[in-house]
């Protein structure tokens, strides 16, 4: 651990009992992580052993919550992800909207909220009501309260939406709409829209200044709603409006996800060397594992809210996914966004994908399927059906212990902790350069960092000079971007968290530009930043207190 790593521990993961630290290094955060998830297993010491062994080594990076609460208190929540109920735009409905807000915001959970119900005139108001909220909920927390707001593309105030951060504020929201297929084939073929238009004029406005206004304040991001509903695993029984602050994890209504990251920098055999590969074995069997530890924080979990217990538990939903990407495409002489890292990201998620749907349906036939399992239906889903046959197979006979088991979340506190790899699939931002931590006290301390897998390269070799394959953001064209995401995303279930980084230069039709790139490629939702951009500017892949990578 270097110094940084060691203060987001002492910061956010380490156990405090009654004023007094109780935990003095990480090792003890994983042994109270395992100890805790292992109760809910007959051979609790024998599974207690095996989540310890992928945490101690940075192999499983848990998401901040379990991490922070598990085994702290019975009611703690080991969940980051949350969707609101149903807004009622009612003036009742608000304040009951806003009231959960708070009771989730106090656990640590992060949440997303469709604001479509709103009548017209009032989404400007009530967002800066829910700010206000999220403010004065977590002003004692060591994270800021993080907050999707979604808002449908035909809605009155949808231009006021788009605009919300141009003059800053609302630092506790990511912003993002809701775009259907209709909206997009009048960009794209020059169709009627909204319905009942002569023309797609109306369109073609909206969309040059959602590209304006992404450009300046790197807001909003988009959703690709009905390709998110139409792939959606349980699509046969929900009907999805919003996200998790990140994006990553579609939900319905009271829904809920716990996170789980692979370090894929402790899996490459040999880094930097001719033979470098990737440990394909331990990478299934640390899947595996995982699949189980993120299950059982079903049965060991607290929720904010009981209709938050009832829906998460319905579908049991996961989202392991990946951190370290970039540092272990260095580790293989690969370059970030060229056809062989593409192809070797893809291989890497099919590998843990296939890996998790099978510890999935082994737990099934174990514990029982997820409530909500509908073989028939479930089957004929379209991320289902492209499974392998043998998986099929093994789900029409034992079921599936959770409805969804893959996303890519930013994982950036989690990386910094695991040494400063590369967040998530982000590329390495830089290779040298400084972070600014919040402490306690409110303060904001700077530290150096250096990514991880340079300071492994030169205590491998001792050499001052990189190889080619050390690719910071600012060498990725967003073309690479898009196409990173489109070959993850076929391999992965829920959706990825990631942004694509726009040169200083970038104007309004570019950001269009990649947006539509987006929708072609099959992305369920895309983010941009403009290097530069004069609101919300921050730094691009380091995803901090649950809101969107800048």
């Amino acid at each position: 651990m270097n110094d940084i790593s060691s203060v987001v521990w002492r910061l956010k993961y380490q156990w405090h009992l009654n004023g007094q630290a109780s935990e003095h290094a990480p090792t003890d955060s994983w042994r109270r992580v395992a100890d805790t998830l292992a109760q809910a297993e007959h051979d609790a010491a024998a599974w207690s052993r095996r989540f310890y062994s992928i945490l101690e080594d940075w192999r499983f990076l848990p998401g901040g919550r379990i991490l922070a609460n598990a085994g702290t208190h019975a009611d703690a929540t080991l969940f980051n992800c949350f969707v609101l109920d149903t807004l009622d735009g009612s003036p009742s409905g608000q304040a009951h909207a806003v009231a959960e807000a708070i009771a989730t915001l106090r656990t640590g959970g992060g949440i997303g909220l469709d604001l479509s119900p709103l009548p017209a005139g009032e989404v400007a108001p009530f967002l800066q009501r829910l700010e206000q909220a999220a403010t004065d909920a977590t002003e004692q927390l060591q994270r800021r309260g993080a907050m999707m707001a979604t808002l449908g593309c035909t809605h009155p105030d949808v231009q006021a939406f788009v605009s919300a951060k141009h003059h800053g504020g609302l630092s506790h929201f990511n912003l993002s709409l809701l775009i259907g297929d209709a909206f997009m084939s009048a960009i794209i073929d020059d169709t009627a829209w909204p319905p009942g238009a002569p023309d797609a004029r109306h369109a073609r406005r909206l969309w040059r200044l959602i590209g304006e206004s992404a450009a300046l304040s790197a807001e909003p991001g988009l959703l690709f709603i009905d390709r998110i509903n139409r792939d959606n695993n349980l699509g046969y029984r929900e009907h999805i409006r919003a996200t998790n602050p990140c994006g990553e994890i579609p939900l319905p209504p009271a829904g809920a996800c716990n996170l789980g990251s692979l370090n894929l920098t402790r899996f490459v055999r040999a880094p930097f060397t001719p033979s470098a590969a990737l440990n394909w074995p331990a990478l299934r069997q640390t899947t595996a594992i995982a699949v189980r530890l993120l299950d059982n924080v079903y049965e060991l979990s607290g929720f904010p809210l009981p209709s938050q217990a009832t829906a998460a538990r319905a579908s049991r939903r996961i989202g392991l996914g990946i951190t370290g990407l970039a540092d272990a495409f260095t580790m293989l002489g690969l370059r970030y966004g060229e056809p062989a890292s593409l192809a070797c990201a893809a291989r890497i998620m099919q590998a843990i994908g296939h890996a998790a749907y099978q510890a999935s349906i082994e737990l099934a036939a174990e514990r029982g399927p997820f409530p909500a399992f509908d073989a028939t239906r479930y089957l004929a889903t379209p991320f289902i059906a492209a499974l392998p046959g043998s998986l099929r197979q093994d789900i029409a006979r034992h079921g599936i212990r959770n409805s969804h088991l893959l996303a890519i979340a930013p994982a950036g506190s989690i990386s910094l902790l695991a040494g400063n790899v590369s967040s998530g699939i982000e590329p390495i931002f830089a290779l040298h350069g400084e972070r600014q931590i919040r402490l306690a006290d409110g303060r904001l301390q700077a530290f150096p960092v250096e990514d991880y897998a340079l300071a492994l390269y030169r205590t491998r070799t001792g050499h001052g000079d990189v190889p080619p394959a050390f690719t910071t953001a600012a060498e990725v064209p967003p073309a690479a971007h898009i196409a990173l995401v489109a070959a993850l995303q076929a391999q992965v279930d829920n959706a990825i968290s990631k942004t694509v980084a726009l040169p200083d230069t970038a104007t309004a039709a570019d950001v269009c530009a990649s947006y539509e790139a987006a929708w072609r490629a099959g992305l369920k939702g895309i983010t941009v930043y403009r290097h530069g951009a004069t609101v919300g500017a921050g730094v691009i892949g380091e995803c901090e207190d649950g809101l969107r990578c800048r």
